[in-house]
């Protein structure tokens, strides 16, 4: 059973997602907030699978809230999925920066919804590339971009930072093993190794590692 908690300060918006995900068998929602605060309060005491966090909360709003649950050693196993309205909210890459494992648009599908609970409880990325990539394109070339030399970067072998490139770019791991003719369980394993060695939980992470190391420059082709 896939625990969830809910963060919304919109009560029928909370409904909402709530009759959704209860629609099946292998997801309960298991707490409701109203406000960043009592979504950490809550995520301390109820230890879910998933936080589905709206970005804009009063007295604590998601990216608050997910950089104090990511700071929480016991809430390591939590995964933090914002919710925004906007495919380009600027808060988003905030979030990811803070630890988030990837975001949803509101008016996602119902099926896409459940599936994508799915995806984070399992410890995958929670990103769309196509708006992924528009994200970050945005918010992460406006500074300078960084030389080569990021925490870790001298740690990953060539195929390695190839791999972590292409994570960034949005691609899965079977595009990953066909776009460089390997099995699919290598590039599984070449991803692993590449989280272990750089310290990413997730692969939300490792895509905010390939934009600010330069392993991928927004707007540059594949």
């Amino acid at each position: 059973m896939i625990r969830v908690l809910l963060a919304d300060d919109q009560p029928l918006i909370r409904a909402g997602f709530r009759a959704l995900l209860e629609l099946t068998d292998d997801i309960a929602v298991v707490g409701e907030a109203g406000d960043g605060a009592q979504a950490v309060a809550l995520a301390e005491r109820l230890r879910p699978d998933v936080a589905l966090l709206d970005v804009r909360m009063p007295l604590m709003d998601g990216i608050q809230a997910t950089r104090r649950i990511g700071a929480t050693p016991e809430l390591n196993d939590v995964r933090v999925v914002i919710l925004t309205n906007y495919a380009l909210d600027d808060y988003v890459f905030a979030a990811l920066r803070a630890g988030a494992s990837g975001f949803l648009l509101k008016d996602i599908e119902p099926g896409d919804l459940l599936q994508s609970v799915r995806v984070a409880a399992r410890g995958e990325a929670l990103l769309s590339p196509s708006v992924t990539r528009r994200l970050i394109e945005e918010y992460v070339s406006t500074p300078p971009r960084p030389a080569l030399s990021a925490p870790g970067l001298d740690r990953l072998t060539g195929r390695e930072r190839e791999i972590v490139a292409l994570v960034g770019r949005g691609l899965s791991n079977e595009e990953i093993a066909e776009h460089l003719v390997i099995s699919g369980a290598t590039a599984k394993t070449h991803v692993s190794r590449s989280m272990i060695k750089l310290g990413v939980r997730d692969r939300a992470q490792l895509v905010v590692f390939a934009y600010e190391s330069g392993l991928v420059v927004p707007g540059a082709s594949a």
